[in-house]
């Protein structure tokens, strides 16, 4: 017997609902709002709309398919089948949260609060919710696929990220590492990548074409543009090392570059313990110590991102 489709909704909790969690009742939320000058009504009216927006994702399931409902911070301990249809209700960024956690299942982005979101990835009304599902579930529909950065401890530790992987200090300090290509090959700034280059500094970003419009595009402005950035289909990642140190033992000639399919970029830990995560999710992190190395290049898998 063929098992129905599954629907995976997922969602976040609002402000209104971590607000409520943390003062105890709704009342004392209102109050802590009121007290420092804000509305509570702005923040229940929010709440109400991605309310209303769930509600109606739920009820555009099919009665006899299976489905299912998962919040932002239980992706990690979720588990998706293969044939899952996934839709997101909520805010771009929450599609970078449950993509790293996909292989190949298609995602429908929902707006839940329409006008407030730059709907990049949650592209579509509730309202057309259905039928978008059905064409899911029948391989149909016009599919974007999205290319996503890898990362790969050499103990196995594997982490996936659709806007950008971070390495560095957990606490954000000062990073100490060894910095190259995997290839040997020389890079846009123009260092000798196969040896590697000591560095002391507050992180490396890997990201993607996607991850182009947010934390990458800061360092890429700050930096004044030095390299092309990758569309969000486009086999390439661009990298930045954020605010490298020179010193005696550290260098800074090796801070930004493009990595192209099968070419990744090779840091070695020379500080007690670094962590890398992908797109801002930091309680899922791969650990790593002193003489580890981790590899960053463009993944193997892909968001398959509907219309």
């Amino acid at each position: 017997m063929t098992l129905a489709p599954r629907v995976v909704l997922v969602h976040r909790r609002t402000e209104y609902e971590e607000l409520v969690a943390r003062h105890g009742t709704p009342g004392q939320a209102a109050f802590f709002l009121t007290s420092r000058g804000r509305s509570a009504r702005e923040v229940e009216e929010r709440h109400r709309r991605q309310a209303q927006a769930l509600a109606g994702a739920a009820a555009a399931v099919p009665l006899d398919w299976r489905r299912s409902r998962v919040e932002r911070a239980d992706l990690p301990r979720f588990l998706f089948e293969p044939g899952d249809v996934v839709a997101v209700v909520g805010q771009d960024g929450l599609v970078a949260n449950v993509a790293k956690y996909l292989d190949g299942q298609p995602v429908v982005g929902v707006d839940a609060d329409p006008g407030r979101n730059p709907g990049v990835l949650v592209r579509h009304r509730v309202d057309g919710l259905a039928g978008l599902l059905r064409a899911a579930a029948r391989g149909e529909g016009a599919v974007q696929e999205r290319t996503m950065v890898e990362a790969v401890a050499d103990d196995g530790q594997r982490l996936l990220a659709l806007n950008e992987v971070y390495v560095g200090q957990p606490g954000h300090q000062t990073a100490r590492y060894r910095l190259g290509t995997e290839d040997g090959a020389s890079d846009a700034a123009g260092a000798e990548a196969g040896a590697g280059e000591a560095q002391a500094s507050s992180g490396v970003l890997v990201g993607t074409g996607t991850g182009a419009t947010g934390w990458c595009r800061s360092a890429w402005l700050e930096r004044g543009g030095p390299v092309v950035l990758p569309a969000p289909g486009a086999p390439a990642l661009a990298w930045f090392v954020r605010e490298a140190w020179p010193s005696p033992a550290t260098g800074t000639g090796h801070v930004h570059g493009v990595l192209e399919a099968g070419r990744r970029l090779v840091l070695t830990v020379e500080s007690e313990h670094l962590v890398a995560f992908g797109d801002g999710i930091e309680a899922d992190a791969l650990e790593l110590v002193w003489g580890q190395s981790v590899r960053l290049g463009v993944a193997a898998t892909r968001l398959r991102l509907l219309g």
